[in-house]
């Protein structure tokens, strides 16, 4: 009767440490899944941000990309514009001033051969003669062309900004007795020749005036 008794017992105590065990390994195993899905979820979101910020990545390098190529054909295009316009006008790269000395000198100069073309710059109220106390005043501003050697000669004008130009008759040097008197000089101002300047051609005007220096007084 002892011995039954015990047995029983010993059934009963092996049942209840099966039900233990299968508690402890539900919960183990419930434990390890939902640390399993937190840790795919984190990884999840990981991924989802990793992605997200090399998609903005590679937006804001493409927008830099597209940029960068937008200006670069806006400077090719700028440099063609002004190409086509340089081979249409081969004087465009110079100034209206420079254009107009070379072409009153090719036009009225004695010698067009030069070696150099100066250019002074004459103020308004300057003697026609320096040298003679009698002489009269420019009346407005004049502009002196002339070579590099005495012989090449000299222009004297005042330009009116509409193609024509007032050429003034003084010499590069004065060769006479002074003084002259101040009539001799008036009768100068007061007999400019109204010219009108040709267009000329624009290889001679551009040789001419890399010849040319300017000179302020």
């Amino acid at each position: 009767m002892k011995k039954g008794s015990l047995i029983l017992s010993s059934a009963l105590a092996l049942l209840l440490l099966g039900g233990c065990a299968g508690d402890t390994n539900e919960e183990t195993s419930k434990n390890s899944s939902e640390n399993s899905s937190a840790v795919g979820s984190t990884a999840k979101d990981t991924t989802d941000k990793n992605t997200s910020t090399n998609e903005e990545q590679n937006t804001e390098t493409s927008d830099a990309t597209e940029d960068s190529s937008e200006s670069d054909q806006v400077s090719e295009k700028s440099d063609k514009k002004d190409d086509e316009q340089q081979v249409k006008d081969p004087l465009a790269p110079y100034s209206s001033e420079q254009i107009e000395y070379a072409r009153v000198w090719l036009q009225l100069g004695p010698n067009k051969d030069v070696d150099g073309l100066y250019v002074r710059l004459i103020p308004a109220g300057t003697p026609l003669n320096p040298d003679d106390e009698t002489s009269a005043s420019y009346p407005e501003d004049v502009i002196q062309l002339a070579g590099s050697r005495l012989i090449d000669g000299s222009v004297t004008y005042s330009g009116n900004g509409d193609g024509t130009i007032n050429v003034y008759n003084v010499p590069l040097r004065w060769d006479r007795q002074y003084p002259a008197g101040e009539d001799f000089y008036k009768e100068i101002i007061d007999n400019t020749k109204l010219v009108t300047v040709d267009t000329g051609v624009d290889e001679e005007i551009i040789g001419l005036i890399e010849l040319i220096m300017v000179h302020d007084e």
